[in-house]
């Protein structure tokens, strides 16, 4: 992948990370918890899809994202990323998860404020990183 389509490809998927946090937080508002969980997680993976992109990266499955950014970002350089970004998106993969697929998981309000909080910081973070390696202006 050229240098000018890597970019592309990242500032896309942060504006659609961007989108999807913008979601999350209408359906808190609105109180539709467990949707509200799922597009959370979704900012957030997005946004890690983005960083991952920015090192020519493209991981199909969300337990790949995961995966990959963990042995990437965490371990292999672990400058600017750390363990409890990662432990914040295992949370909310396992919350979303379990809004998702669990019949009598109840999501209530604070958990979900704190989901859409997590994720908000991620991608947060993820756009700081870009725009410190020159990636994003």
């Amino acid at each position: 992948m050229n240098d000018e389509r890597m970019r592309d490809l990242v500032r896309v998927r942060l504006e659609k990370a961007e989108e999807l946090l913008e979601d999350a937080e209408g359906l808190l508002e609105r109180e539709s918890f467990c949707s509200a969980n799922n597009r959370a997680f979704y900012a957030s993976e997005r946004a890690i899809k983005a960083v991952l992109a920015s090192l020519g990266q493209d991981v199909a499955s969300r337990n790949g994202i995961i995966r990959v950014f963990n042995q990437v970002f965490i371990h292999d350089r672990g400058d600017y990323f750390t363990q409890d970004d990662l432990r914040k998106l295992q949370k909310i993969e396992r919350i979303r998860n379990a809004s998702d697929y669990d019949d009598f998981y109840l999501a209530d309000k604070q958990e979900c404020r704190d989901q859409v909080r997590k994720a908000r910081e991620i991608v947060k973070k993820v756009e700081a990183y870009l725009k410190e390696q020159g990636i994003l202006k």
